[in-house]
């Protein structure tokens, strides 16, 4: 058996790994990230509500495709190898992202404008789907037994972190040009950038080496000829890929988004949480909570895998309720006491889609609390004091700890379940379903539920259901492995 590599080469796998699938991940958030104003471009300004579960549908477009891109390059994977395959992927999602920044507003070029939006998301969706099971496989196959949950971990620290980023980028461009350029025309500079990201990534990526395990496995002869049917039409094999989905990933997949996407939709479509402030709180908690994904992926390799995924699905099923009637409490201003003396009203000039100047109204009020509501004809906008924010902060930082606890061990929980010669295919495509379609839809479906019900704590219904489920399931199905790769 060819042995994994030193410790040197495992470090420059697990940089050139992660750089990569950071920026990919970069790359699918900067949608997510920017999807209020997205909305307002891509989409007829008639109904604003319709326009953003529109742009969050198009969204969740992107995560239902990775299965199928996780059993296109799985197949790939297994047959040709990871190194090459996730060098594919990395160029389809960079070209995808930087075109995005390229399309004309929906004023511009109509129906045509969501139409190319949306068969760019859908090529996002493909690579990502092929993106991290090759990482991860990658990296799993390059590291020794005893300590897998913590070499893999890195991996999993890239989606936050790509979330982070692109939160960065986009504070940063704001940042330097004023709210109305920025609307016009600086939100599309986080997507142009990406092109710069992934040409470095590619360069550092394509001077790496193919994994031990597969190279040795190809000269023995041992690849699968058919890895789909061997991963899918196998009973024993479909089997894990089953306990897999519906007893890891699908309630994985409802707690990283309800403890990053979603809080972000709801500080600033519920609680209308001004722009740059919402950011800021989902990236000073992504911050502090990074270093988490490490921690239990490490502690996954002493206690085993399922116990730290299992508690993570569970408390955070019983913790969100309380967690976002807070957060709903803070942003209520019908609880807050206006303060009627400072009340006052701002009136300015901007270019609509046009290019015509447009008066536009705008009602100050303030609180005692310190909080500041912006009211205009169109929007609502919510500055909470430091305070608030604090509690905000913490708030969101105990969701990531959830997100770290069940996402930090389940690369190497999925690497360990499969054989090396259909692995890519096989870890693959429930780790995307669970993310993907599951994870994915969460915000679209959470935020139609508040829509249809006005309770803003409805959307809540889906991730608890789900979370719960996969923990019954989970406790029931998961059985700890050795810590050994099967070949």
């Amino acid at each position: 058996m060819q042995q994994p590599g030193t410790a040197k080469n495992i470090w420059q796998v697990i940089l050139a790994s992660s750089a990569g699938t950071l920026i990919e991940w970069y790359d699918f958030y900067i949608f997510g990230s920017l999807s209020a104003i997205i909305s307002e471009k891509f989409f007829p300004p008639s109904n604003p509500e319709l326009a953003y579960i529109a742009t969050l549908a198009t969204f969740a477009v992107g995560f239902i495709v990775r299965p199928f891109g996780a059993i296109v390059f799985g197949r790939l994977g297994d047959l040709v190898g990871r190194k090459y395959t996730f060098l594919l992927t990395l160029l389809i999602m960079g070209g995808s992202t930087f075109a995005i920044g390229l399309i004309p507003s929906y004023h511009t070029i109509g129906v045509l404008a969501p139409m190319l939006v949306l068969i760019l998301r859908l090529l996002q969706g493909l690579a990502l789907g092929g993106e991290y099971g090759g990482a991860a496989t990658y990296v799993a196959e390059h590291s020794p037994d005893h300590r897998r949950g913590y070499f893999t971990s890195f991996i999993q620290t890239t989606a936050t972190l790509g979330l982070f980023v692109s939160l960065a980028v986009i504070l940063i461009t704001r940042s330097v040009m004023t709210p109305e350029n920025f609307n016009s025309y600086g939100w599309r500079i986080p997507f142009l950038l990406s092109v710069v990201l992934v040409l470095m990534s590619y360069y550092i990526r394509i001077r790496l080496q193919e994994s031990p395990l597969f190279i040795q496995m190809k000269q023995e002869g041992k690849t699968s000829a058919n890895p789909i049917k061997e991963s899918f039409g196998n009973r024993e094999n479909l089997k894990l890929v089953l306990i897999a989905l519906f007893g890891a990933a699908m309630g994985q997949g409802v707690v990283w988004y309800t403890g990053q996407f979603y809080a972000l939709s709801f500080l600033q479509k519920t609680m209308n949480i001004e722009f740059v402030q919402s950011n800021i709180i989902i990236a000073v908690a992504l911050l502090l909570g990074t270093p988490l994904f490490i921690y239990f992926g490490s502690l996954s390799d002493r206690i085993g895998r399922k116990k730290i995924m299992m508690a993570g699905m569970l408390i955070a099923a019983l913790a969100y309720y309380p967690i976002y009637k807070t957060m709903d409490t803070i942003g209520d201003v019908k609880q807050k006491t206006e303060q009627t003396n400072l009340y006052r009203i701002e009136s300015s000039q901007a270019k609509n889609e046009s290019g015509q100047f447009v008066q536009h109204t705008t009602r100050i009020h303030s609180y005692t609390d310190g909080s500041i509501l912006k009211e205009s004809d169109t929007k609502k906008e919510l500055t909470v004091d430091n305070t608030h924010m604090a509690i905000l902060i913490l708030l969101i930082f105990i969701q990531v700890v959830f997100v770290t606890m069940v996402y930090a061990p389940i690369a190497a929980f999925l690497v360990e379940l499969f054989p090396t010669r259909i692995r890519y295919t096989s870890m693959s495509l429930p780790y995307h379903i669970g993310n993907g379609v599951f994870g994915g839809l969460l915000p679209t479906i959470s935020t139609i539920l508040v829509a249809k019900t006005g309770n803003h704590l409805a959307g809540l219904i889906y991730p608890i259901a789900v979370a719960v489920i996969c923990f019954i399931i989970g406790m029931i199905a998961i059985r700890e492995k050795s810590g050994k790769l099967s070949v």
